[in-house]
């Protein structure tokens, strides 16, 4: 499994390739916003095409691979769930327009898809490399499972994050948000737009994202086809996500909580795996169990009234 065909990667360019070009015919038309039920519809849409493909994966490439790739998509799609409340702040600290959100969250997921392409391979060299790298990744999880556990949040003010700022002191802004473009002439000249900086936010959060996210992969597995692929399907049903459940999340207040715990187990994992590896199957349950009962707590937490009664 280490070596993977070349005609697994050619399926899985295809796939990717086909559903995302299906995606552009959809939203065709233009700036618009995205209602729920369409959100819904949408990322019902792309996780039936990433468990399609898990089934492909277990098919061709045996049980064992089956199961890492549907437990490194699940980790990613957990890990995603923090994403959204991210993007929440960053459209609500630009007053970003619901119709135009789209745009930036299609145009930032095209930026994820080459970083973490970059960061799994470095990745899965340094550890093929280094075997003390395996346990520094596994250390790293872990302090960020014990920040996000103590914090209230990674981001208050995404409009100060030093990216926007440099690109706001090397280009000239033109404001306003009406046009919905990343980029305006004006007198000659090109400006960018305040779209541009919301790009931009999400681009460099991304980046932090992936450092989280990709070392959790790393965890479930070695090869590099299977990190990849994984991230890449959670990756591209994220907009569609952000859609379907930027509304209700931030009412799951234990969700984050969940997450943190997800990091702790494949960070504790990571760091145990030569004297006590654990099977995938069963790091597949236990991280369906930590989600399950993060999201079973939020539910309960919200059916009871202050004093202790039930709604």
């Amino acid at each position: 499994m280490k070596n993977t065909s070349a005609q697994s990667w050619i399926v899985f360019a295809a796939v990717a390739g086909v559903a995302l070009l299906i995606d552009q015919l959809v939203h065709r038309k233009g700036p618009r916003a995205i209602s729920l039920r369409r959100a819904l519809i949408e990322s019902a849409g792309w996780i039936a095409v990433s468990l399609a493909f898990a089934v492909w994966v277990y098919s061709s490439m045996g049980p064992q691979a089956g199961a890492e790739f549907l437990t490194g998509y699940l980790v990613e799609k957990s890990l995603s769930l923090d994403n959204i409340f991210v993007f929440l702040l960053i459209f609500h600290a630009f007053h970003t327009p619901a119709e135009f959100q789209h745009k930036a969250l299609y145009a930032g997921i095209a930026g994820a898809l080459f970083l973490r392409a970059l960061f799994v391979i470095i990745g899965v060299e340094l550890l093929n490399a280094f075997q003390a790298f395996e346990y520094i990744l596994g250390a790293f999880l872990l302090l960020v499972a014990t920040k996000m556990l103590v914090s209230d949040g990674r981001l208050l003010h995404p409009e100060r994050n030093w990216m926007v700022r440099i690109t706001e002191k090397v280009f000239p802004l033109s404001p306003g948000l009406e046009t919905g473009s990343f980029f305006v002439k004006e007198n000659q000249k090109w400006n960018v737009t305040p779209l541009f900086l919301v790009l931009v936010a999400i681009e460099a959060m991304d980046s932090v994202f992936a450092a989280d996210s990709i070392p959790a992969v790393l965890a479930i597995t070695r090869n590099t086809f299977l990190a990849y692929s994984s991230n890449v399907f959670a990756v591209l049903g994220l907009r569609a996500l952000y859609f379907a459940l930027a509304a209700i999340l931030p009412r799951f207040r234990f969700l984050r909580h969940g997450i943190a715990a997800i990091l702790l187990f494949v960070g504790a994992k990571m760091v145990l795996s030569e004297k006590f590896p654990i099977p995938t199957l069963v790091s597949l349950a236990i991280i369906c169990g930590i989600l399950a009962s993060a999201i079973l707590a939020s539910v309960i937490a919200r059916r009871r009234k202050p004093d202790g009664s039930t709604v």
